[in-house]
């Protein structure tokens, strides 16, 4: 596919994206980031040239604070722009020390959403901006985007860089030509790992501007204040009885775990022990109603995290999170945490997260999107996989039953979460190479 047809056929989705956005906006509430921000129409200009970053959404904000921050005590400023509402608003979350407001004259820590990828929109953002160099973060492989700045000189780089072998042969087949211009617009790439470099390679980049660096996302911070936190939220909802966590689920994933919590909850009835409580939180906050009315149909006597009191539920069979940025305390709340996007081929979610905070992780067979991480906590002993309801309700019952064994499976997906390089090291060498690149 030729870059010119495939902007067409953006330009030609417009009319159909845009009513869709509204929606989407008006129906999440968390889309702060209006239209005019996707069309990067209205930016104020800039002219501090800042080190520009992008993630695709949460997972990847997250996986950019070490390097961000290092960056801003180095002095710079910084502009990090999300592709998604929700990323969006936890990048707001956990860097307002860090922002300043665009026009502001101070150096800091700039957010905006990322523009559409249709040529126009780009063309805007990059003259306003002005960007020094730009560093991506995983698989944000936008072709007007990076053609469009590589053509104005910003040097580029693609850090925690990962390639599927699913999308590498949907490259390869739609987009061959316009893939391989696309990952030759980075000065460097930084993969997570020697298979990713592999693919990058065969995408077309340059086989000696592709390093393997290691997962940002293996260097997570956790909060101070998360185990404190975790805690809190364990004595008020649970604090006599198991409670397991099902993180970032998407659809069909929820009927799969409720029929699980179903079988749990009868067991502890039929034996008299503790009913345990189900933790459920989905990943797109645009589906919190229809779970809610899944849980309603279902039977379940359940509560929502941001309307605790609204079904008098005393002892509630299932908590649904209704919010964002709250599944890390959740995690830290929990005896076990599953991990979703694995029991559906989405290719899963962050096993990190869970892992560091010393829990048991389970997992579908799904988990493309970080397939060295999956590796290391399986060969480590702190993940198990599972194929549905049936592999979650044995091995749930088997760690509710003797929690000496559960953290002993916690402390093992700890020892196999710790990175094995420092990612944000490399990271960090990388930017030098983009600056020293643009300042040559």
């Amino acid at each position: 596919m030729p870059r010119w047809l495939y902007s067409l056929l953006l330009y030609g989705a417009l009319p159909f994206a845009v009513p869709w956005f509204l929606w989407q906006q008006r129906r999440s509430g968390t889309a702060r980031a209006g239209l005019r921000g996707r069309l990067a129409i209205g930016l104020p200009q800039r002219d501090d040239f800042p080190v520009w970053l992008h993630a695709a959404s949460v997972g990847e904000v997250r996986s950019l604070a070490v390097v961000l921050r290092l960056l801003h005590r180095a002095g710079f400023a910084l502009l990090l722009t999300v592709g998604t509402p929700t990323g969006l608003a936890q990048a707001r979350e956990l860097y307002r020390d860090l922002a300043v407001a665009p026009r502001s004259g101070r150096r800091g820590l700039t957010l905006q959403a990322a523009p559409w990828d249709v040529p126009g929109a780009v063309r805007r953002f990059l003259h306003a901006n002005q960007p020094n160099i730009g560093v991506f973060v995983e698989t944000e492989l936008w072709p007007n985007l990076l053609l469009t700045a590589q053509r104005a000189q910003v040097p580029l780089g693609l850090i925690s860089a990962r390639l599927s072998d699913r999308s590498l042969r949907r490259y390869r087949r739609w987009a061959p030509r316009l893939m391989r211009e696309t990952v030759g617009a980075f000065t460097g790439i930084a993969a997570q790992s020697e298979a990713d470099r592999a693919r990058f390679v065969q995408l077309g980049a340059i086989g000696a501007a592709v390093s393997v660096a290691g997962n940002l996302k293996a260097e997570l911070e956790l909060p101070p204040e998360i185990d404190k936190l975790g805690a809190a939220w364990r004595a008020q909802w649970a604090p006599r009885r198991p409670l397991w966590v099902a993180g970032s689920t998407h659809a069909g994933e929820e009927t799969i775990c409720l029929a699980a919590q179903r079988h749990l909850l009868g067991a502890a009835r039929d034996g008299g022990g503790a009913p345990p409580l189900l933790v459920l939180a989905p990943r797109h906050p645009q589906r919190f109603d229809e779970v809610a009315r899944e849980l309603a149909a279902a039977g379940f006597a359940f509560v929502r995290s941001t309307q605790p009191a609204a079904h008098g539920a005393s002892m509630p069979e299932v908590l649904l999170v209704d919010e964002m940025g709250a599944l890390l305390a959740w995690y830290a709340a929990g005896d076990v945490a599953f991990v979703g996007g694995s029991l559906v081929p989405a290719g899963g979610h962050n096993l990190i997260e869970p892992a560091m905070l010393g829990k048991p992780v389970l997992t579908g067979p799904h988990h493309t999107n970080a397939p060295e991480i999956a590796r290391r906590l399986h060969d480590a002993g702190g993940l198990i996989v599972v194929q549905g309801a049936g592999d979650l309700v044995a091995e749930l019952a088997v760690l509710f039953a003797d929690p000496a064994a559960a953290r002993l499976r916690g402390s093992r997906a700890t020892a196999g979460a710790l990175p094995e390089e420092l990612g944000s090291r490399r990271a960090l060498e990388l930017v030098g190479r983009l600056l020293a690149a643009r300042d040559g």
